[in-house]
C-alpha cells in the first residue's frame, strides 16, 4: 500500500506543483484548499503525512495544526509559508510541526522533508509495537491450536472488521487485552490508536477527567485544559479493562456518551464529538453485578453488542507448549537471554498444573526458568514447589489389577484418572487407531497424547504417520 500525502494550500499552483512532485517519488497524493477540509478528510480516511500552508482562507494553518497534534498525534506535519520568518518556523516546530519549508518550493527539499516524514512514521508504529511488547503483548495473535481458542480467533476474525462494540470476559492473566489489541490491528481503524483504560485502577474522584477530559479551572490543580481519553482515541478504540469495576456515576456517563457520541469535559459546556469504536472487558459476572444492582442493565445491554470470551488456561491445556515456546522465543530476544528445554517428565507436570494465574503466571514462569537455567535443560525437580505439589497429587496409573469401570476404593484422583483411560481407549478406537486424528477430535496437542497413551499403557503403536 503506497504512503498518503495530504496537501493543503489555497493556490493551485502549489497544490499541482507539489502533487506531480510527490507523485513522482510513489505517494498517493490529496489535495484541498481549506483547513476546514483537511480535518474532515482526516477524519475518515488514512494520512500518513501533511503538507500544510500557514496562510488559508477561513481556518489558518496554525490552527489546522495545533488540531491535528491533538486528534491525529501520530501525523507529522510539515509546514509551508512564502511569508516565512525564523519566528514563524520556530513557533511551527514547538507547536508540534514536523518540518517548515519556504516558498517557493525547492523540488529538493519537498522530497527529502516527504522521505524523513515517512521514516519517522514507520518509526512511531515501530516503537509503538516495541511499548506493547515490553507490556508483554507480544503475541500480536491469540496463540494456540485447542478448539476454544480457534473458535475465539474464528469470532475475531468475524467482529474485528465491523465497529460493532465488544465485551471480552474471562479471568485475570487470559490476555483480554491481548484479544482487544487484535480486534483493533484487524479493524479498518487498525492504522489509529488504541487508547487503554484500567478502570480499577483510577480513583473514582479521578476517572471522569481521565475518560472526558478537563477545562483549565475545574477543579484545583487544574492549571490547562486536557483532552480525556475518549478524544485521545477519536477515529481509533478505546478498549476499557475492568469496566465492572466502574462506579454507577461514570457508567451513567458512559452510557450517555454511547447514545449520543458526543460529550462535555469535566467543568466545560462545550459538547464534543467522538467517533470511536468502543471494547471492555471484565473478569467479573456483570450479570450477578447487575442483579446486585452494581452495574447498569442498560449499559450492559449497549456493550454486549458481540460478547467474546476468553478461556482460562487450564481449560486450553493442550496450549501450553506453544505458548511456553513462545514466550521463551520472545523474552530470548528481549532481554538476550539463553532458551531452556524441559525434560518430558516436566513439560508433563506443566500441562498437568492448573495455572491459577493463567497465561500471565505462565510467563512469568518462563522468564524466572531463563533467568535461572540459561542453556540448560530444566528438570522436574528444577520446578517451582506449587507445580511439585500439584503434580505429586496425581496418581501414578499402574494398568495391572485395573478393573473397568468399578471405582470402589478409589479417591477422587484415582476415579479420574480410571475414567481419562477408559475414554482415551474408547476415542482411539473410534478413530481406527489414529492418533493424529484422535488428538484434534479431543483437542490434545498429538506429543502429550502420545505421553498420555504411553502412561496408561494403551497401545498406540499404529502404522507410520498416525
Amino acid at each position: 500500500m503506497r504512503s498518503r500525502i495530504l496537501v493543503v494550500d489555497d493556490e493551485e499552483d502549489i497544490r499541482m506543483s507539489l502533487i506531480g512532485i510527490l507523485e513522482d517519488e510513489g505517494y498517493e497524493v490529496r489535495t484541498c484548499e481549506s483547513g476546514e477540509e483537511a480535518l474532515g478528510i482526516m477524519g475518515s480516511e488514512d494520512v500518513d503525512a501533511l503538507f500544510l500552508d500557514i496562510w488559508l482562507t477561513g481556518r489558518d494553518g496554525m490552527d489546522v495544526l495545533e488540531t491535528v497534534r491533538r486528534d491525529y498525534s501520530d501525523v507529522p506535519v510539515i509546514m509551508i509559508s512564502g511569508h516565512g520568518s525564523i519566528e514563524t518556523a520556530v513557533q511551527t516546530i514547538k507547536m508540534g510541526a514536523f518540518d517548515f519549508i519556504e516558498k517557493p518550493l525547492s523540488l529538493e527539499k519537498v522530497v527529502v522533508a516527504a522521505k524523513k516524514a515517512m521514516e519517522f512514521r514507520g518509526l512511531q508504529q515501530e516503537n509503538r509495537d516495541l511499548r506493547s511488547r515490553a507490556r508483554g503483548n507480544y503475541i500480536e495473535n491469540v496463540s494456540g491450536k485447542s478448539p476454544m481458542v480457534r473458535d475465539l480467533r474464528q469470532q475475531i476474525e468475524k467482529v474485528a472488521p465491523t465497529d460493532a462494540w465488544v465485551l471480552i470476559t474471562g479471568d485475570n492473566g487470559t490476555g483480554k487485552e491481548i484479544v482487544a489489541r487484535a480486534l483493533h490491528k484487524k479493524s479498518r481503524r487498525g492504522r489509529r490508536q488504541m487508547i487503554a483504560v484500567n478502570c480499577a485502577a483510577i480513583p473514582e474522584d479521578l476517572i471522569e477527567s481521565v475518560l472526558f477530559g478537563h477545562e483549565k479551572g475545574a477543579f484545583t490543580g487544574a492549571d490547562k485544559t486536557s483532552p480525556g481519553r475518549f478524544e485521545l482515541a477519536h477515529k481509533g478504540t478505546l478498549f476499557l479493562d475492568e469496566i465492572g469495576d466502574m462506579s454507577l456515576k461514570t457508567q451513567a456517563k458512559i452510557l450517555r456518551l454511547l447514545e449520543e457520541q458526543s460529550f462535555e469535559r469535566v467543568g466545560g459546556r462545550k459538547s464534543i464529538n467522538v467517533d470511536v469504536r468502543l471494547i471492555a472487558a471484565t473478569n467479573k459476572d456483570l450479570l450477578t453485578e447487575m442483579k446486585q444492582g452494581s452495574f447498569r442493565e442498560d449499559l450492559y445491554y449497549r456493550l454486549n453488542v458481540f460478547p467474546l470470551y476468553v478461556p482460562r488456561l487450564r481449560e486450553r491445556k493442550e496450549d501450553i507448549p506453544q505458548l511456553l515456546e513462545e514466550f521463551m522465543q520472545s523474552q530470548c530476544q528481549e532481554n538476550g537471554l539463553k532458551g531452556v528445554t524441559f525434560t518430558e517428565k516436566a513439560l508433563e507436570s506443566l500441562v498437568h498444573y492448573p495455572w491459577p494465574g493463567n497465561v500471565r503466571e505462565l510467563k512469568n514462569f518462563t522468564e524466572r526458568m531463563l533467568i535461572m537455567y540459561p542453556g540448560q535443560t530444566v528438570e522436574w525437580q528444577h520446578l517451582p514447589q506449587e507445580i511439585r505439589e500439584a503434580d505429586a497429587s496425581m496418581p501414578e496409573w499402574s494398568p495391572e489389577g485395573r478393573d473397568a469401570g468399578n471405582y470402589g476404593g478409589m479417591d477422587f484422583k484415582q476415579a479420574r484418572a480410571e475414567f481419562e483411560r477408559d475414554f482415551l481407549e474408547k476415542k482411539l478406537v473410534e478413530c481406527e487407531g489414529n492418533v493424529s486424528r484422535l488428538a484434534e477430535a479431543i483437542g490434545l496437542e498429538r506429543s502429550y497424547l502420545h505421553r498420555k497413551l504411553k502412561a496408561y499403557g494403551i497401545n498406540s503403536s499404529f502404522p507410520s504417520g498416525n
